[in-house]
């Protein structure tokens, strides 16, 4: 297995992605995987007729910093003229690749015509990314998809085709249909099938867990770069466990105090990237609190006071108690 890949001009370790995650995976999300060994991020998803028309949040979204590269700015939409100008206007903010979204499942997104509808409408998603490929020039465009609409339309090796030829540099497929949102299981044998299907990279991307689901998609699919998603969730340090079997090297787990550590470590970050105050960006926080957490004797419990936080030091005496309770745990048995 080579130690790279190459997604247009943009070179990428060959370990694991961080997926693009809309409410999860912003600036201090990106930088806490990337301090624990993401080879690669993108950004949240960014609507690119809001950009058009000036959204507020533009340049919190778009912003690219030197400590996230490599790094995407993922756009949404369907309509081409829009996307191209979006693409031009995010230009602006020096990110390595742009990437489109054709995957998202919620409602919101899919009702207008954009993310995984237009699993349904391959001519159309054709249209947008050579629109936005034309629009980028050396910058190169990826695009992310799932496995079809449905069970009855598994169409990501045709619509992987159609991308390709429209100039898009790399596909990301997630192995499940729309109508499966995160349930079930994701399909390894589609994304397999997409990798035989087109020539440019190929970023598999569903159910990694772990060091050992990473290995098996890659064996499985011999896809070109794996991206992780929810298995991230209060877990950063699974980049640095899928480095280390991929190196054959021995890993070893963070210690519990080491998670806290983290957690709060990433709270600060949240906090000082934040342009809210500190009890409004505590309410961001708590979701991530919530993840260091699982997985432990008691920490149902604990996940639901995560979610009353609402200052730093409560989170501070929190992992405190946590802990504790872990220490009297294990003293008990």
């Amino acid at each position: 297995m080579t130690d790279t890949i190459k997604i247009g001009r943009v070179t990428i370790p060959r370990t694991a992605a961080l997926a693009p995650m809309a409410g999860v995976a912003d600036r201090a999300y990106r930088l806490m995987c990337k301090k624990y060994g993401a080879a690669y991020v993108v950004s949240e998803m960014v609507s690119a007729k809001g950009i058009c028309y000036s959204d507020r949040k533009t340049a919190e979204l778009c912003t690219v910093t030197d400590d996230e590269r490599p790094m995407a700015v993922q756009l949404f939409g369907s309509e081409p003229d829009f996307m191209a100008e979006a693409v031009k206007i995010v230009l602006e903010y020096r990110p390595d690749i742009i990437d489109i979204n054709m995957g998202c499942p919620v409602p919101k997104v899919v009702g207008t015509g954009a993310g995984s509808a237009l699993m349904k409408d391959i001519k159309l998603a054709a249209d947008i990314t050579e629109a936005a490929v034309k629009a980028a020039g050396e910058t190169p465009v990826t695009v992310k998809i799932r496995s079809g609409w449905n069970a009855e339309s598994i169409n990501a090796p045709e619509m992987a085709k159609a991308l390709e030829a429209a100039g898009a540099a790399a596909v990301a497929v997630h192995g499940r249909t729309r109508d499966m949102f995160y349930s079930g299981e994701s399909d390894s044998s589609v994304i397999k099938a997409v990798k035989e299907a087109v020539s440019i990279p190929v970023i598999g991307n569903g159910d990694i867990t772990d060091a050992d689901s990473c290995v098996k998609m890659y064996s499985e699919t011999g896809c070109d770069l794996v991206m992780i998603g929810r298995g991230s969730y209060g877990n950063p340090f699974i980049f640095r466990e899928i480095e280390a079997k991929l190196r054959g090297e021995v890993y070893e787990p963070p210690a519990l105090e080491t998670k806290m550590q983290v957690m709060l470590e990433h709270i600060r970050l949240i906090l000082e990237l934040s342009e809210k105050c500190e009890e409004l960006a505590m309410h961001e926080a708590r979701k991530h609190a919530a993840w260091y957490m699982n997985g432990y004797y008691g920490s149902a419990k604990f996940r639901g006071r995560c979610y009353q936080l609402s200052s730093y030091a409560e989170a501070e005496a929190l992992a405190d108690e946590f802990i504790q309770l872990q220490r009297s745990r294990q003293a008990s048995l």
